[in-house]
């Protein structure tokens, strides 16, 4: 489980290492090395999805470790909650940004929100426009202050 706090309040995700063990494992060491401290949530789009994990509250890209191969075909279902990560239209190009998929949709998942999908709907509200050259960025940041790995309740 991942505990992430941010400005607009807290969330915790359930990862799924047996159906992607190769994304969760990326992922949980984005987590231990701090990477996702003080990154913003840069794309917001009520609807489908908020993103983040790869952007400083300056919208400076961070430095990333290589791509990782796509788990897409894990049988998991994507819906309302779901945990994915973003990619270029290179299907193995996922590196650190990920986003919470706001309805059904067809990508590949490798968690899910378990607590504070309530935040995830406050976020998805915040105003967006474009911002530093991003579209659907936020209008105000919506930034990450902390993401770790905390006890499965």
């Amino acid at each position: 489980m991942i505990r992430f706090e941010t400005t607009h309040g807290s969330f915790t995700v359930e990862l799924f290492p047996k159906e992607a063990p190769i994304t969760v494992e990326n992922f949980l060491r984005y987590v231990d090395d701090g990477h996702f401290d003080g990154t913003i949530f840069h794309r917001i789009i009520p609807g489908f999805v908020i993103q983040g994990g790869g952007l400083g509250a300056d919208f400076a890209s961070k430095k990333t470790r290589p791509p990782i191969a796509n788990e897409a075909k894990n049988g998991l279902k994507n819906t309302r909650g779901s945990l994915s990560m973003a990619r270029t239209s290179d299907i193995n190009s996922a590196t650190s940004q990920f986003f919470v998929n706001l309805s059904d949709n067809a990508y590949a998942v490798f968690g899910r929100v378990s607590e504070g999908m309530d935040v995830i709907d406050k976020i998805a509200r915040v105003g967006t426009g474009t911002r530093k050259g991003y579209k659907d960025a936020p209008l105000e940041d919506v930034l990450v202050i902390s993401a770790r790995r905390v006890p499965a309740a």
